[in-house]
């Protein structure tokens, strides 16, 4: 019996290895699966027999949270650059202390950083990468992915460290079924993978097609024949059944290493995977651990990132877009074409001064580009003969959506649609308030929206209060599961964070950091819309306009009334949290950046509740900044006023010992 279920063991194991690793499947499905089979059958009648490394084992079950876990080894952050000028030089330093360093180039996976840890050979744990010094337990999640293997082929002590990443297809199939269930879309396939891994049903991990490719590796016991280099680790690797990735290439210096830069600016997007840049290290370990880390880095190694691709197409038409408060967009309808790995056939072109200042005119050939490498928007016009003998774009005089005429607001360069009644106009501001930022109605899009309001189920956004599941049913491809959730999400928001509800208001001025200053200072809807704009004048970062536009709104009847409505529905918000400590009693926090174990939402809560306040602005006033990963203007601010920095590690320091 233990002979035949070793035996089912190590084949599917090494079916897996072939099929999800080597991309080279070696039996049939059908064997597979009755291989599979047999095993769990075995294993149910001898449960004893059940080992950590069995297939089997893949799919875990819920979990109440992840619970933190120090690493062993510090997972440090790269040094990167856009230019190869900077490449030479890092290289230059290198061989100046080194002398000449053979370079090994790997892809910059777009994923999330992870570190497994093998104890002879079999799976243990593994642990998110978080700010490198502690991470989060995930290890039943990561079971469920099948390029990470259970038992390796040596028994081998090993830490492993990985890029978690969801292909590009994988990735476009999960929004089609989340399209078509009502649930939210996934911004691109770092988010979709970052999502589905921190489930804490790993049953529904297992449903997403995660794969991971390795890229280092920390040898703990002993290891016959243990690697010299880096190229030779990630050889060993692969030998030990992990995937890694085949675009590893070792080059001879750094003019190498620039042209496998640049053989790769344009091949990235043929692959079913993102990958923003290229990591550059040196190979002989030996110089690695000489050469050593800086406060946040190894000196060893540096990323080349590659810059925001610009490419021509040709304009076909500008549409008028209608957003929350009327203002009308202009967008660029484009003949699509391939950039940053998908196909674009919309961008930006911010407001009718920009386009008049780029003078683009339908049928001209344009540059678009991905600012941040997300948003496309037109930079440039191609002026040919042609464009000038081309009608310039006038902007619209009446709104594309109710007809009603456009009108300018002072001091703005928008034109907007002033009809409380346009049905675009309606539709973005109920498409706002069940968003992440405002009241997180997640399971409710803008194809639900739409159709609800078709349909005259909704008028505004009190209505959704209204729904019931049967009004769902009633929708195009929505079935009971779908209506329930929907139904569900919205119930479960009438008691969000008054915090969410003021940004949700969309008042004008106010954005969610605003909101939650606003929260903090007034604790209750009723003391916020009772203040005078003196009141309001007092709060930090709440300067004169501001308040007189918050006032203003509370005092519009039409606030006045919905504001009746939502009570008579029930939709009242939580009360804010109290402080539990008053460490932070006197003191502002503003915060910046991308923090990797918790959002800047959860992280301001905390603040709250240790006695402090947030704001949205860095002032003299500000006592300290929190700055995340791409902290923007902020963290220069602060610079240039002396304010104290926080790393996100300095900032689990102050808080630690507390319970939050």
């Amino acid at each position: 019996m233990l002979d035949r279920i070793n035996f089912l063991k190590d084949e599917i194991n090494k079916a897996n290895y072939k099929y999800y690793v080597e991309d080279n499947p070696s039996i049939s499905d059908y064997e597979y699966d009755k291989m599979y089979a047999e095993l769990k059958s075995l294993e149910e009648q001898n449960p004893l027999l059940i080992t950590p490394d069995s297939p089997t084992q893949r799919v875990g079950s819920v979990s109440e949270k992840f619970l933190p876990y120090k690493h062993k080894y510090r997972l440090y952050s790269l040094d990167n650059t856009y230019e190869y000028d900077v490449l030479e030089d890092w290289y230059k330093k290198i061989v100046k202390e080194y002398g000449e360093q053979k370079l090994v180039c790997e892809l910059k996976i777009d994923g999330l950083a992870i570190a497994l840890t093998y104890e002879k050979g079999i799976f243990v744990r593994g642990v998110t990468r978080g700010d490198g010094i502690t991470g989060e337990d995930i290890t039943n999640n990561l079971k469920t992915i099948k390029a990470i293997p259970l038992k390796l082929f040596e028994p081998v002590d090993v830490e492993v460290r990985g890029e978690i990443y969801m292909p590009k297809t994988s990735f476009e199939k999960l929004n089609e079924e989340n399209l078509a269930n009502g649930e939210k879309l996934f911004a691109n396939p770092r988010n979709a993978a970052a999502g589905s891994i921190r489930q804490l049903d790993s049953k529904i991990t297992a449903k997403r097609d995660l794969s991971m490719f390795c890229y280092t590796a920390i040898f703990t016991g002993t290891v016959n024949n243990l690697p010299k280099t880096h190229y030779e680790s990630i050889m060993y690797l692969k030998k030990l059944g992990f995937k890694t990735n085949p675009n590893i290439k070792l080059c001879d210096n750094a003019n190498e290493a620039i042209k496998y830069c640049q053989s790769w600016d344009e091949k990235r997007f043929s692959l079913d995977y993102a990958t923003d840049g290229v990591v550059i290290k040196v190979n002989d370990l030996l110089v690695q651990q000489e050469m050593g880390f800086t406060s946040r880095a190894p000196k060893w190694a540096t990323a080349f990132k590659f810059p925001p691709e610009e490419v021509t197409t040709t304009l076909i038409k500008i549409e008028e877009s209608v957003g929350k408060t009327g203002a009308i967009t202009p967008v660029a309808v484009l003949e699509p074409v391939l950039l940053g790995g998908s196909t674009v056939s919309r961008a930006s072109l911010h407001n009718f001064d920009e386009v008049g200042r780029l003078d683009v005119r339908i049928g001209d050939r344009v540059y678009i580009k991905k600012a941040a490498e997300i948003i496309p928007k037109v930079v440039k016009v191609i002026e040919d003969e042609e464009h000038f003998n081309r009608p310039q774009y006038l902007p619209p005089e009446y709104c594309p959506s109710c007809g009603a005429k456009l009108n300018t607001h002072d001091g703005e360069v928008n034109l907007y649609c002033d009809n409380p009644e346009c049905p675009a106009k309606v539709c973005a501001r109920i498409e706002f308030w069940v968003s992440k930022d405002a009241m997180d109605i997640d399971k409710v899009g803008p194809s639900v929206i739409e159709q609800l309001y078709n349909k005259g189920f909704i008028k505004s956004p009190v209505d959704l209060y209204k729904l019931s599941m049967q009004d769902f049913m009633q929708l195009d491809l929505v079935k009971e599961k779908s209506a329930f959730n929907m139904y569900t999400s919205i119930q479960n928001s009438k008691n969000n964070p008054l915090s969410r509800l003021i940004t949700a208001f969309s008042i004008k001025n106010v954005g969610k950091e605003t909101a939650n200053v606003l929260a903090g200072e007034f604790e209750t809807l009723e003391k916020l819309k009772s203040a005078d704009i003196e009141q309001l004048s007092k709060v930090e970062g709440i300067g004169e306009i501001i308040a007189q536009d918050i006032y203003e709104f509370f005092r519009n009847p039409e606030t006045i009334s919905m504001l009746e409505e939502l009570k008579t529905l029930n939709v009242e918000p939580a009360p804010p949290v109290k402080n539990v400590y008053d460490d932070f009693k006197g003191l502002t926090f503003v915060l910046t950046g991308t923090l990797q174990n918790m959002t800047r939402d959860e992280a301001s809560e905390k603040i709250k509740q240790m006695g402090g306040k947030t704001s949205s602005s860095v002032s003299k006033n500000t006592s300290y900044v929190l700055a995340g990963e791409n902290a923007g203007s902020k963290l220069d601010k602060a610079e240039k006023l002396g304010v104290i920095i926080l790393s996100e590690k300095d900032f689990l320091d102050m808080i630690k010992g507390k319970v939050l």
